[in-house]
């Protein structure tokens, strides 16, 4: 515990598909697909990782001179990339942005995050393909954060954190006569006690049947007797009529 940390110093698929990094086995098959890819980082990317910044979460209309516009009020930015596709040449909703400085990328990674931009809240982190050790993509079943509806949460990262694992303690149970004998020897008159009590509960519940079954039988009696009063009703009702 006292090495505990909410973010992830190392990228292991296991840990981060658990809530509090303590899963032993994979409970999806993407976390399984992460734990056998063999990843090597994009070595066309150029530029500083650690001046880099991740930015997610974004509108696809945004072009990079509103991300220039936007990211430049916290330093002066080396470089802007915004992944788009190959095919179709549209946004894929992320960048990468470098800044010249490490003052300007801790301010924009600590005030841009969750700021809205084209109607839309982004997502500002460090990047971690070539900072993280281990890292493996979310298309790869890695990652960080995701859906709910998704199923494939991924924890240990800025937007969804480690919580700290809860340790309870090993506690005996007095009941089964564990512990020491006096509270064994208590725990046996309880029983005692219990059993007394449920056999007595038993009798009076034997002596309350004989009532019950006079006070049904007084009830069916009834209802047969004012079934014959209304049948009689009706035939006198008959007759006069006639």
């Amino acid at each position: 515990m006292n090495d505990w940390a909410p973010i992830a110093k190392e990228y292991d698929p296991l840990k981060a598909g658990s809530i509090d990094g303590t899963d032993e086995e994979p409970h999806d098959r993407a976390i399984w697909r992460a734990m056998l890819a063999r990843y090597v980082p994009n070595k066309g990317v150029t530029g500083d990782p650690h001046l880099t910044l991740f930015v997610a979460r974004l509108n696809l209309q945004t072009t990079e001179e509103k991300l220039k516009e936007v990211f430049s009020r916290y330093g002066d930015i080396r470089k802007i990339r915004l992944v788009r596709d190959l095919v179709t040449g549209f946004s894929k909703g992320y960048a990468f942005i470098e800044y010249k400085e490490e003052r300007a990328l801790l301010k924009a990674h600590r005030d841009a995050n969750r700021l809205v931009i084209d109607q839309h809240e982004i997502f500002v982190d460090f990047e971690l393909e070539r900072t993280l050790k281990g890292w493996i993509p979310r298309r790869l079943g890695g990652g960080f954060g995701g859906k709910k509806e998704s199923g494939q949460l991924r924890f240990g990262g800025r937007d969804r954190p480690f919580r700290k694992p809860i340790n309870l303690p090993n506690m005996k149970n007095d009941f089964y006569g564990e512990g020491s004998a006096e509270k064994r020897n208590w725990s046996r008159e309880g029983t005692r006690d219990w059993r007394t009590r449920d056999r007595d509960h038993e009798r009076s519940r034997d002596k309350r049947w004989p009532e019950r079954d006079r006070s049904w039988a007084w009830g069916e009696s009834e209802r047969e007797r004012d079934s014959k009063e209304e049948r009689s009703r009706g035939r006198e009702r008959k007759d006069r009529d006639r």
